[in-house]
């Protein structure tokens, strides 16, 4: 068994009370942190998704603005209501929870977003200002995997990182973190020859791609650091894309599924909200 189980769930928890301190010196100051999600159609997933982050905000200390619109939304008004909490200045960061209904652009609704207010990472001046390196909120989930390795004392720099997947979610600002912490960063995808020949080659491997225990022990070197991004659900239990009980015999640390990198994800997200309110403070 890998040396260490990594616990998303106690990082995640130091990271929202870290938070908590910034926040509450924000309302010391009498600015109160807020976060608005919008919420477009009835997805399960998305749904459990924005219930806890309202859970999180609580404890946090955050304001949160919640608009949830039904699947037949038409994208001026999805954009009207990006606009408005734009324009409110006691919103300092908005989340447009994705998948959108397929009928709306989800570029453009993004876009919309303020930049000073994309807590989430995927605006593209968020993106681009990460490409040149210059400050920015990072997205949630791969700024949660960085954590962890800060967290376990996992320094990148030097280190072959491997990157199954190529989103723009995931997989794409997961590389472009890693290769700012100078590490040697491959990106792998559906048309990678010898994909687990690829993988082998990494110190740090980091699986995204959304197919359930696809990474078994064939793809991972002995003593390789695995991070498993994938949530996936099968019958009724939740598994990741990386087959644990066969990886984690060779792994050194590995992150589970659930309890991984999950919890990362919204406790970023509380992070760059305080942080972009913290902006909004200097900038005045």
């Amino acid at each position: 068994m890998a040396d260490t189980i990594i616990d998303g769930k106690a990082v995640a928890a130091r990271v929202r009370a870290a938070a908590a301190l910034r926040a509450r010196a924000l309302r010391d100051a009498g600015i109160e942190p807020g976060l608005a999600v919008v919420l477009v159609g009835d997805d399960p997933a998305s749904g459990a998704y924005v219930t806890m982050k309202e859970r999180d905000c609580d404890e946090v200390g955050i304001r949160s603005f919640d608009t949830r619109l039904p699947s037949d939304t038409t994208q001026e008004t999805l954009e009207g209501i990006i606009d408005a909490f734009n324009e409110d200045p006691a919103v300092h960061g908005i989340l447009l929870q994705l998948p959108i209904p397929r009928h709306l652009d989800t570029e453009s609704a993004i876009a919309r977003i303020s930049p000073e207010k994309d807590v989430d990472g995927f605006h593209p001046v968020s993106i681009g200002r990460m490409v040149r390196g210059l400050p920015a909120a990072h997205a949630c989930t791969p700024e949660g995997v960085m954590e962890l390795l800060r967290a376990c004392d996992i320094d990148p720099a030097g280190k072959r990182a491997v990157v199954v997947g190529r989103s723009v979610l995931v997989g794409k600002p997961m590389a472009l973190l890693l290769i700012e912490a100078n590490a040697t960063v491959t990106v792998c995808h559906s048309r990678t020859v010898d994909l687990p020949g690829v993988c082998r080659e990494a110190d740090i491997l980091v699986a995204a791609i959304g197919r359930p225990g696809m990474i078994d022990e064939t793809y991972v070197k002995p003593g390789a650091i695995v991070i498993d991004v994938g949530i996936n659900r099968v019958g009724d239990r939740l598994v990741g894309d990386v087959a644990f009980d066969r990886v984690a015999p060779i792994a050194s640390a590995i992150t589970p599924v659930p309890g991984g990198v999950g919890p990362m994800t919204r406790a970023i997200l509380m992070a760059n909200t305080v942080a972009a309110a913290e902006a909004a403070v200097e900038s005045k």
